[in-house]
């Protein structure tokens, strides 16, 4: 009997174009939506996002099932695709809405993101604190059809934005041990 009951986990890690693709068509990884969450302003767009005034971060929300993909997985994934202690946003990008954050759909998740937070402060990888926030989750609001799948629709595109961002120097120094 095929298991059918699928979870969400949502990650912010600085501008959602780059946080698809290191998730996406991984077996047991049903979809990867860019989105924005954790702001005050209903349905917010791109635009109002990206003025950093409505409080909201940009991220990837990834339906997976648990028994193909556990969600420790799926931390396993997050943590090496961001700079865990920059506050100020990620590489290129500026402000609150590029901040890093793991945002939590239960208790679970919660004591998993807080134990790998943990493991990674602990594990001298780092000089500077750990400042990405394990958060509870908000409402989810579905970013613009144009921002979904960049890294297909805009091949060229997404890869000069991950090399002129400084996330794939940072990646290459920091977590490819």
């Amino acid at each position: 009997m095929e298991n059918k009951k699928h979870e969400i986990a949502t990650f912010a890690g600085g501008c959602f174009w780059c946080m698809v693709k290191p998730f996406d068509e991984l077996p047991g990884i049903e979809q990867v939506v860019s989105g924005y969450t954790g702001g005050d302003v209903d349905n917010p767009t791109y635009e109002q996002v990206k003025s950093g005034k409505t409080g909201h971060y940009e991220v990837v929300q990834i339906t997976y099932d648990p028994v193909l993909f556990p969600y420790e997985k799926l931390l396993e994934l997050y943590w090496p695709q961001i700079d865990p202690t920059d506050d100020g946003g990620q590489f290129i990008d500026r402000g609150s809405q590029y901040r890093t954050a793991i945002f939590y759909h239960n208790n679970a998740q919660k004591v998993l993101a807080e134990k790998t937070k943990k493991q990674l402060k602990e594990s001298g990888k780092f000089s500077k604190p750990i400042v990405t926030e394990i958060l509870p989750a908000k409402t989810f609001y579905k970013a613009e059809e144009d921002h979904q799948k960049f890294y297909q629709k805009n091949p060229k595109r997404y890869e000069r934005e991950r090399i002129d961002s400084g996330r794939d120097i940072f990646i290459a120094q920091h977590w490819n041990d």
